[in-house]
């Protein structure tokens, strides 16, 4: 009964998750679904790009106050935030990776978990309106 009540708090992590990524425009959101894998680290992955550091350290402030106003919850571990190429915030059953795009593209996480259930979430309207 507990892994339930845990599955259905990380589906609802991931989707504030998410929407915090979407507030700060972030592009190129993916979710990699790790339940059903064997030896999985989280129950999900959930990738976004940034055009800049400044909109790098951005998107990682609105998961983060998104999470926190929601949840209550903080990120058991964060990484990246020196470098400011690929931040990682760590809510143990949801990872939260945010890259400049050419460092996406080198390490191609999207790639290493190519069995998860993957859904690419569609940039909102008014972004690519015009």
């Amino acid at each position: 009964m507990k892994s339930t009540s845990v599955r259905q708090d990380s589906d609802k992590l991931a989707e504030i998750v998410v929407s915090g990524m979407q507030e700060k425009k972030a592009s190129d959101i993916v979710v990699l679904n790790l339940k059903e894998l064997k030896n999985a680290v989280a129950d999900y992955f959930i990738i976004c790009s940034a055009s800049s550091d400044t909109q790098i350290e951005a998107i990682a402030r609105s998961v983060e106050e998104e999470v926190e106003k929601l949840t209550g919850q903080n990120p058991w571990q964060t990484e990246g935030r020196t470098n400011r190429e690929w931040v990682l915030l760590d809510y143990v059953d949801v990872v939260v990776h945010i890259f400049l795009r050419d460092r996406r593209q080198f390490y191609a996480l999207e790639e290493l978990w190519g069995d998860a259930d993957i859904t690419y979430v569609e940039e909102e309207a008014s972004a690519t309106a015009n």
